[in-house]
């Protein structure tokens, strides 16, 4: 008969403070304590106030409301004090935007009980949404824009992974593991990646080195390649969440858990979560959707502003929207570690990477083809050029996921020469693109 004690020891396994009869009992039985993924969600706030995402979206507004009365004024505002004040705005409502779409994502799952697996899965693609539609708005301003938008992010998440990676705590052998699913699906996701990258590069460079007549991208090809690149990302996610569920069900089975049991660990992994009625979840929701319409019209504003007033180098501009557009990934990351949820924070910080790369970056590609299909070629972008810029993009793909699929074939043991060789090859694409890659339009 099972102890208070025992009965507790089984409820906490794979969490931080299971005990070291449990890790043991996991360990006879092949299963890796360190490596399971079992962790709270949502915060507690400390403060009867208002929540941090509340106070920024409040803030944003702020911004985006004295935006709006000094660009109606003639009082002689400067111009880039103004686009300033709108990519600021648009910013701090992305981020507000982002956070509160993950925080009615937590509170959906804590509601129904969903595996935590299943729940960072969805949160995770929540969070791309402010990215989709900072997208959907730059889309009609430049398509060649967001098109290189999609792909500079892949490269500053790349960056971040890595950078992230180095100052993560380590055990005695100088490890941080990853959830055994994350290092198997994340190994294959990153060589498809790398691989579809250099295809399609090495296409786009054979069609210019030849003289070929095609020398650009038509609705089809567009389209064509998106589908390819969801149907990978679909069976990732199918891959991922069931490596996820056998892992959990291969601890339950050793621990010979019961239904209380499991029920206990689902209340321990969401008693952060107050509980929350569907009303109030789907209020959220929305608030969250209109923050990232609200914020992403800003960010497009400054696109155009940047292209047409200043002629600013298009790849810069891309980089920095890039960055704007990608920063609230990264202030989740940061979040995540600051309550040291490690696993979390750099599960996160890969989702940055494999969901770009096959949820964001076919996103651009299908609603390019479905805007060119429109429009015709009526845009002076349209149709988008095998340009010299898309060429480096797509190729660099290929050396980049190729290390990071190194690295995680090494348990995850990234030091300083892999964070610097990271660094470099980011460093000297953007190079290459800022003095080769294009000039202002």
């Amino acid at each position: 008969m099972r102890t208070p004690e025992h009965k507790h020891s089984i409820a906490s396994a794979g969490l931080p403070e299971a005990t070291p009869l449990v890790d043991a009992r996991l360990r006879e039985q092949g299963i890796d304590p360190d490596r399971l993924s079992v962790l709270k969600v949502g915060t507690i706030y400390r403060f009867r106030a208002a929540p941090p995402w509340l106070q920024r979206l409040l803030a944003g507004l702020a911004l985006f409301a004295v935006h709006g009365y000094l660009s109606r004024v003639d009082i002689g505002v400067s111009s880039l004090l103004l686009a300033g004040l709108q990519i600021t705005s648009g910013f701090v409502i992305l981020m507000a935007a982002c956070e509160v779409l993950v925080n009615a994502t937590e509170r959906l799952a804590a509601r129904f009980h969903w595996n935590h697996y299943t729940a960072g899965t969805v949160a995770e693609i929540i969070s791309t949404i402010p990215e989709l539609v900072v997208i959907a708005f730059v889309i009609p301003i430049s398509p060649s824009m967001a098109f290189m938008i999609a792909l500079i992010t892949i490269y500053n998440n790349a960056l971040v992974f890595s950078l992230y990676s180095f100052f993560l705590p380590k055990d005695i052998h100088g490890k941080f593991l990853m959830p055994i699913p994350i290092t198997e699906a994340g190994t294959q996701i990153l060589i498809g990646g790398g691989a579809m990258g250099l295809i399609l590069g090495l296409v786009l460079l054979t069609f210019k080195a030849s003289g070929q007549a095609k020398s650009s991208f038509s609705a089809i090809d567009l389209g064509f390649v998106s589908l390819i690149l969801l149907l990978i990302f679909a069976v990732y996610l199918y891959k991922l969440t069931t490596s996820y569920a056998k892992e959990e069900a291969a601890v339950r089975e050793n621990l010979d858990m019961s239904a209380s049991d499991i029920e206990k660990r689902l209340d321990i992994v969401y008693e952060n979560i107050r509980p929350t009625r569907l009303f109030a979840i789907a209020a959220l929701f929305l608030i969250g959707a209109l923050g990232a319409f609200f914020g992403g019209h800003q960010v497009s504003e400054f696109a155009a502003f940047m292209l047409s007033d200043t002629q600013f180098n298009p790849i810069l501009t891309a980089l920095i929207l890039a960055l704007f557009a990608g920063m609230s990934e990264y202030v989740i990351l940061w979040q995540s570690h600051c309550k040291q949820e490690y696993g979390i924070a750099l599960t996160n910080a890969f989702g940055g990477i494999s969901q770009v790369m096959f949820l964001v970056f076919p996103f651009t590609l299908l609603c390019i083809s479905l805007y060119q299909a429109i429009v015709g070629t009526v845009h002076p972008d349209l149709p988008l050029d095998f340009s010299v810029a898309h060429v480096l993009l797509l190729l660099f793909l290929f050396p980049t996921f190729y290390t990071l699929s190194s690295l995680l074939e090494e348990d995850h043991t990234l030091g300083i020469l892999d964070t610097v060789i990271m660094s470099c090859i980011f460093l000297f694409l953007i190079v290459l693109l800022a003095t080769h890659g294009g000039s202002a339009t």
